[in-house]
C-alpha cells in the first residue's frame, strides 16, 4: 500500500516520547509498504542525519515551522474559539498536504496526533484515514479541571475540557481507526466520541530492547535520575513536587544522594524548582541511556497527563529500578513490588526510594523482573507489527476486501 504519514514531530533524532513512537511505527510500516513522511521540522530535528528514515521512506517532506509556537502566539484567539489550541492548522502544511493527497494516490493517510487531523481529513474520498493519537486530550483536560483550585482556574480548565470533548465528538468519527496508548485513554475517547460511532484500539508505547539493555554503565551510589524534559508541563510539575516534598527527606537520610534530570530546559522557569548543587540538569543529551543506566534508581513522580511512560520502559529495559506514582505508571501492565515500586504521597515515595537505595537485593530483583516484562510486553518490534496489522486490516475492511 501507499501510505502518507503526517507527523507533528520530525522523528530524528528520536529524543522525546512522541518522536520515538513515530520512529518505530514508521519502521514497522515501511517493512511492507511504501511510506511517505510529511512532518514539521523544528527544535532538535536533524534533517541531514536521518539515514534510517530515508532508507525506510519513499519520500520525506518537511515544513520548517514550530506549530506549538504558532499556537502560543495566538493563544487568546484560539482559547475563544471552539477549536482546541493543538488542532489549529498551519497554512504551509495545509498547502503541502493538500497538494500531495490530490496527486499522490495514497490508499492510507495516518495523522500522528490531533495536530495533524485537519490535514488528514482533506484526503481524497475512499482513502483510509487513521488517527494515531498518543493520549486523550479530552481526558487530560478533564483531569486538569478536577484538580484546579481557584474559581478562575477551574473555569478555564472547564472550558478547555468541554471544548476538547466536543472536538473529539465532532472530528474523531471521521476516521476509520483511532489508536491510543492505553486502555484508559481508549475508554475516555470512546465515551467522548460515542462508542457506537468510533473504532478505537490500544497500541501501547514500547522500548527498543536491543538498543536499551542492562550493563551499559555502572550505577553510582545514591544516584537518582529523572529522564524527562522539563519543557513538558507534566514533567515540570513532577520535579517541582519531588524537589520540594520528597528530595529533602532523602537528603536528610543519605548525605551523598544526587538527582540528574535529563532533557532541554529551554524556556523553563528554573526559579520555580528547589535546586541545589546535588541536582544536575544535563540539558539535551545525545544518548539518554547513559545517565539512566548510571543511576541506582529512576524516579517517576508524575501527577498529571495521560498515555504511558516511555521513561519507565526505558529504565526497565536498562536494568534501572523504578519508583513511580500510580499516575506515572498508569497504562502499563506492571505490578507494584514485582516490576517497580509505587507511592503517591511524599512520605511514602521517600520511604520506598530509601528502601531501594538501602537494599541491593531488592534492586536486582525488581530490575530482573522489569527487564523480563518489557521483553515480553513492550518491545517495539512486536508493537510495530501489531500497528501495521491494524492499518492493513482497516484498509482492507474499507476497501471491501
Amino acid at each position: 500500500m501507499k501510505i502518507l504519514y503526517l507527523s507533528t514531530w520530525f522523528p530524528y533524532p528520536p529524543d522525546n516520547g512522541s518522536k520515538l513512537r513515530v520512529y518505530h511505527l514508521l519502521r514497522a510500516l515501511a517493512q511492507k509498504h511504501q511510506v511517505t513522511l510529511v512532518s514539521f521540522a523544528f527544535a532538535t530535528a536533524q534533517l541531514d542525519a536521518s539515514g534510517d528514515l530515508r532508507d525506510w521512506c519513499q519520500q520525506i517532506h518537511t515544513v520548517p515551522v514550530d506549530p506549538f509556537e504558532i499556537n502560543r502566539a495566538g493563544a487568546l484567539s484560539t482559547f475563544l474559539s471552539l477549536r482546541p489550541m493543538a488542532s489549529r492548522p498551519v497554512a504551509a502544511m495545509s498547502q503541502l498536504t493538500t497538494g500531495m493527497m490530490q496527486s499522490g494516490d495514497f490508499e492510507v493517510v495516518i495523522a500522528s496526533t490531533e495536530m495533524m487531523m485537519d490535514y488528514a481529513l482533506a484526503a481524497q474520498p475512499g482513502t483510509t484515514r487513521i488517527l494515531e493519537e498518543h493520549n486523550s486530550m479530552a481526558r487530560w483536560a478533564h483531569e486538569r479541571y478536577q484538580e484546579a483550585s481557584s474559581t478562575m482556574h477551574r473555569l478555564r480548565c472547564w472550558t478547555s475540557w468541554r471544548k476538547a470533548a466536543r472536538y473529539t465528538a465532532r472530528t474523531y468519527p471521521n476516521f476509520d481507526l483511532v489508536t491510543m496508548v492505553s486502555e484508559a485513554d481508549r475508554q475516555a475517547t470512546r465515551a467522548a466520541a460515542g462508542a457506537d460511532r468510533l473504532r478505537v484500539e490500544v497500541v501501547p508505547n514500547g522500548v527498543d530492547c536491543q538498543l536499551n539493555r542492562p550493563g551499559l554503565a555502572r550505577p553510582r551510589p545514591g544516584a537518582l535520575v529523572y529522564n524527562g524534559s522539563l519543557t513538558y508541563g507534566a514533567n515540570y510539575d513532577a520535579m517541582r513536587w519531588f524537589l520540594a516534598e520528597v528530595y529533602p527527606r532523602l537528603k536528610s537520610q543519605i548525605p551523598g544522594v544526587s538527582l540528574t534530570i535529563t532533557g532541554s530546559t529551554r524556556g523553563v522557569d528554573l526559579a520555580g524548582l528547589t535546586l541545589d548543587d546535588t541536582v544536575h540538569l544535563t540539558g539535551f543529551v545525545d544518548d539518554v541511556r547513559l545517565p539512566v543506566a548510571g543511576a541506582e534508581l529512576c524516579v517517576v513522580p508524575i501527577r498529571q497527563g495521560g498515555g504511558t511512560r516511555l521513561k519507565i520502559l526505558e529504565a526497565m529495559a536498562l536494568g534501572t529500578p523504578v519508583v513511580a506514582t500510580t499516575k506515572g505508571a498508569e497504562g502499563l501492565d506492571v505490578i507494584d513490588g514485582e516490576h517497580l515500586l509505587l507511592a503517591d504521597d511524599a512520605e511514602t515515595f521517600a520511604a520506598r526510594t530509601l528502601d531501594l537505595l538501602h537494599n541491593p537485593i531488592l534492586r536486582q530483583r525488581l530490575a530482573t523482573r522489569a527487564r523480563q516484562r518489557v521483553e515480553t510486553h513492550y518491545d517495539w518490534r512486536s508493537i510495530g507489527a501489531c500497528f501495521a496489522g491494524l492499518v492493513e486490516a482497516t484498509a482492507a475492511q474499507r476497501g471491501g476486501l
